[in-house]
């Protein structure tokens, strides 16, 4: 039994992202897909005492819809500096503040990055290793590419050699089921609900931020707020 999910690259995303890949055997970037403007794929939020904010990498976008994120270049470096002192001015009063920067901020003050996949998978690696999720990460240009929506998930998890699919909710507004019957791989959905409330700076609690609030707050306790993360 193999089980594989399938999710674009998405920027320092939230807590929820990381246990669908600790849930997984093989978690498979799918940059190959449309970046699509004002998503998670290059920004995600941060708890102030103001309220949440948006963290956002700019990015070069040729005409309206005409480019993948893999495709999907970084405007500059600017940004790197400006979200880390974003991060510091918000968390440095965070109880694992300095155990977290020790090892995230040389990821901001590193090399620059050229193009989003990369960067972005950069980041995931570094805190699922932070973790301890031991999930094997691939690219979807690994594999190749089917035609239809269904058909190409179908066929990037059979080339995988998985047996399970993983999908998040949302996607069951456009997977047909029975591809995956016909190709003998089981489909179950990914539940999202009930995590439990962690100690949070700044007000009213938010589920939906980056996971770097969790690890901000809870250091190495981060897997008694989440559901496959093992301590």
């Amino acid at each position: 039994m193999k089980k594989v999910a399938i999710l674009q690259s998405n920027y320092i995303p939230w807590k929820g992202y990381f246990d669908m890949i600790a849930a997984v055997d093989e978690f498979i970037l799918f940059d190959d897909m449309q970046y699509t403007r004002r998503d998670w794929r290059n920004r995600n939020q941060i708890k102030t005492p103001q309220g949440v904010q948006w963290l956002t990498i700019p990015v070069l976008v040729k005409g309206k819809y005409n480019q993948t994120i893999r495709e999907t270049e970084v405007d500059g470096t600017a940004w790197a500096a400006d979200h880390w002192k974003a991060l510091a001015q918000n968390y440095r009063r965070a109880p694992h503040f300095a155990e977290i920067a020790a090892w995230l901020e040389p990821l901001y003050a590193g090399a620059p990055y050229t193009h989003l996949s990369p960067l972005n998978r950069t980041f995931l690696e570094a805190i699922c290793s932070y973790l301890g999720i031991g999930t094997r990460i691939t690219n979807s240009w690994d594999y190749t590419l089917q035609e239809g929506k269904t058909e190409r998930l179908a066929g990037l998890c059979a080339q995988a050699g998985g047996t399970e699919y993983i999908s998040g909710p949302a996607a069951r507004d456009y997977i047909d089921p029975k591809v995956f019957q016909d190709a003998g791989i089981q489909l179950t959905w990914f539940d999202y609900a009930g995590y439990p409330e962690y100690p949070q700076l700044w007000g009213e609690f938010s589920h939906g931020v980056t996971i770097l609030d969790l690890l901000f707050n809870c250091g190495k306790e981060a897997h008694r707020y989440m559901r496959y993360v093992q301590a």
